[in-house]
């Protein structure tokens, strides 16, 4: 498994008004969908693609364009919907999977209450949204889903990660064709398995629940 924590400035300074308890929903969804584009074009840094022969109004010259089978984004329900904007902005052709993983809020566990993906994965590459890495037991619940339909290539894209969580998925998928992209790494999990300093529920704030 790779890990890849993005650096870039302007990333940090929308992850801080992110993490502000005062940032009202809308500029939260606003920042949320910002700061996917800017993390998408990490992750995307090794789409494939197929050299194609095109003409300018000036000659005849090759490129690239994205190959088939289409790239597939798969957010994770429901906040994991907040951040899919973000990414069609740069991947438009792709197609849009959903998966619905609830954590247990006492036993910390994922269980699985939605699909909507293809039967076969097989040859496509996939791109997981979730906002927060925590326990990592929901991205071990959808890597594994994914492997199981074919999929050897999966790159997840989080706004934050807690080592704990890192550490976890690390282990489960070992070899495994699997690449993490994070907006940043944070300090630890906290006792409610929240990550600190974190953001809080990123689906109440993107949704306008949050106290």
């Amino acid at each position: 498994m790779r890990i890849h924590v993005a650096d870039h400035p302007l990333i940090t300074h929308k992850l801080t008004v992110l993490r502000d308890k005062n940032t009202p929903s809308p500029v939260f969804r606003q920042l949320v969908e910002e700061l996917v584009t800017l993390l998408a074009y990490e992750a995307t840094r090794e789409v494939k693609t197929t050299e194609v022969t095109i003409e300018t109004p000036v000659t005849k010259t090759t490129g690239r364009k994205l190959s088939k089978p289409r790239p597939i984004i798969i957010p994770i329900l429901r906040a994991g919907l907040g951040m899919l904007e973000g990414i069609v902005k740069l991947l438009p052709t792709a197609e849009v999977g959903f998966l619905g993983i609830k954590r247990n809020e006492e036993t910390l566990q994922p269980y699985t209450y939605a699909n909507r993906l293809p039967d076969d994965l097989t040859g496509r590459q996939v791109y997981i949204i979730d906002p927060m890495l925590a326990t990592g037991g929901t991205l071990i619940d959808s890597i594994d889903y994914v492997f199981e339909k074919g999929a050897t290539d999966v790159t997840c894209i989080c706004l934050l990660g807690a080592p704990e969580g890192v550490a976890a998925v690390e282990q489960h998928v070992g070899d495994r064709g699997v690449k993490i992209v994070l907006g940043a790494l944070d300090e630890k999990l906290n006792e409610l398995g929240y990550i600190v300093p974190g953001l809080g529920d990123a689906g109440d704030r993107l949704y306008g629940l949050a106290e």
